[in-house]
Order: structure tokens, then sequence, then C-alpha cells
């Protein structure tokens, strides 16, 4: 573990590689699980403006489900997430036609109908992040359903951290990302 600023991260992150590999898992993150996408406390917001504009790009399940249980509802754990359908898919998934799981806030987004991509939780997965009263933890993830993407991680020599730039900067900020390649960088050396 090592610190950046007021988050301790864990060094598998830097050490442990990572490319999403679809056309081996078919999205399974999105629809396997007891649980929905962890949200921050503004996207439940987001979610209640977005409903809408991404009700079209939805399975018409997943709408009975954000109508039922609401866009956004607090988790076990007392945190919030996305709805089920099922108690298993994450209500704003969709499928291609090949059978594959994809977001449909994030299909709704690329067409031009929200300003608005995903949860940053979605985004940032394999890690997962977790806020305490003193510091963030940053950690990896790590879910058999997701051995394809650590393979092929490792074949096109891709670190966690890397595969999610976009989204640690979306969390964090460039500097703290900056920082966090300092580390990696001196981690490789030892």
């Amino acid at each position: 573990m090592f610190q950046i600023g007021k988050t301790i991260v864990s060094e598998e992150i830097i050490e442990n590689d990572f490319v999403c590999n679809l056309s081996a898992c078919k999205g399974a993150c999105c629809v396997d699980g007891e649980y929905g996408a962890p949200l921050e406390d503004y996207e439940t917001e987001i979610l209640v403006n977005v409903f809408e504009a991404v009700k079209p790009y939805l399975r018409p399940e997943g709408v009975d489900a954000i109508m039922e249980q609401g866009a956004f509802v607090k988790g076990e754990d007392g945190e919030w997430e996305t709805p089920l359908v099922n108690k298993s898919e994450c209500a704003y998934v969709i499928f291609s036609e090949k059978g594959v799981a994809k977001c449909g806030l994030e299909a709704a987004y690329n067409d031009g109908a929200t300003t608005w991509k995903k949860p940053v939780s979605c985004h940032l997965y394999p890690i997962r992040t977790r806020e305490y009263s003193e510091f963030t933890a940053v950690n990896y993830h790590k879910w058999e359903i997701c051995d394809p993407a650590c393979s092929l991680g490792e074949e096109l020599k891709v670190p966690v951290y890397k595969f999610v730039k976009d989204a640690l900067i979306k969390k964090f900020g460039k500097a703290w990302y900056s920082e966090l390649e300092t580390v990696a960088a001196e981690n490789s050396k030892s």
C-alpha cells in the first residue's frame, strides 16, 4: 500500500495487468452478482435527471425495475447502487445482437442523448474505492469472471492503472494520476 494525498492505494493496481475482453466474458460484470453498481452520492441525482433520455435505450424489464425500485437503491451495506432485474443484472444493462452486455447509460451518452457516460464505479472497474473519514481506499477487485481480462492485459502489458486512466483522472484529478505514474515508475525499477 502507498499513499497519494488523502488516498491509500493498493500496489495491486500497478502490479496487475487488465484489459476488458468482452468477446470472452460477454460483459458478465453487468449481469452477475447480487448487488448493483456502486454510486457516488451526486450520481443518484444524475440518474433521476437522465432517466427519460436513457429510457428508450433500456430493455423493458430494466425500465420496469427502475419504475418499481427507483433510479437508484440503497444496498445492504447502506450505500447507493443501481437497481437490479431479477436480483442479478443491472437495470441499465442492454445486450448487443451477439448477446454481449453493455451499458444503456453509455449507449445514450455515445448517441449524444446525455452528457453523462456512466457511474464512475463502472468506469473504474476493476478498481473499487471506499470512502473512510480520513482517506479513500483505492483497491484492485479480483473477480474470476475477469480472468480473460487479466490474461489479455498481461498479453498486451497494460497495468490496471493505465487501463482505467481516464476514470482515475475523473475521480482524483490529473495531479493525483501523475503522482501515481511516478510511484509506478519507481516500483518498476525495484
